[in-house]
C-alpha cells in the first residue's frame, strides 16, 4: 500500500507555465528549459512546461507555477504514489498539473498555493526541501 509512505518532495525554485500549441507543433524558440522541460503531443494538442518567463502574453498557456518532484526513483510496480500525494492538495483545495517521468512524479501547483502545499504534505507525513542546484 505505497499511498501511505511518507514521501519527500524536492520543490524547484524557477517559475513555470503549460503552454497548449497546435498539434504537430515545433517547440517555439522563446521555450526555454528549466528544472523540468516537457514536450506531450497528441492529435489534437501539444503541451509544452516551460520556464514561463519568455512566454509570449500572447500564447495561451496558465502559469506561474511551481514545480516538486518526488526524491529518488520510483518503481513501476508501486501503486497509489500521486494519490497519495495529491489527496491533501485535493483538501486544501489546490489545483495541480502532473507529469510523470520515467523515475519520477512530478507536480505543479500554482506559485501563490506553494507554500500551503508544502504544509499539506507535511501534515500529511512527507517532506519538502528545496532542490539542490543541478550541475551541468
Amino acid at each position: 500500500m505505497s499511498e501511505s509512505v511518507a514521501r519527500t518532495l524536492l520543490r524547484y525554485p524557477e517559475t513555470l507555465a503549460v503552454v497548449r500549441l497546435g498539434p504537430g507543433s515545433e517547440i517555439p524558440p522563446w521555450a526555454e528549459s528549466s528544472s523540468i522541460f516537457s514536450v506531450t503531443a497528441t492529435a489534437t494538442e501539444t503541451s509544452l512546461v516551460c520556464a514561463g518567463r519568455n512566454v509570449p502574453k500572447k500564447a495561451r498557456h496558465q502559469g506561474d507555477f511551481v514545480a516538486f518532484c518526488v526524491e529518488g526513483s520510483l518503481d513501476f510496480a508501486e501503486t497509489g504514489i500521486l494519490a497519495g500525494l495529491l489527496a491533501p492538495l485535493a483538501e486544501e483545495e489546490i489545483s495541480v498539473f502532473t507529469l510523470s517521468t520515467f523515475d519520477t512524479d512530478w507536480i505543479l501547483v500554482p506559485r501563490s498555493a506553494a507554500d500551503r502545499a508544502e504544509e499539506a504534505w507535511r501534515r500529511s507525513g512527507h517532506d519538502t526541501r528545496p532542490a539542490e542546484p543541478v550541475q551541468p
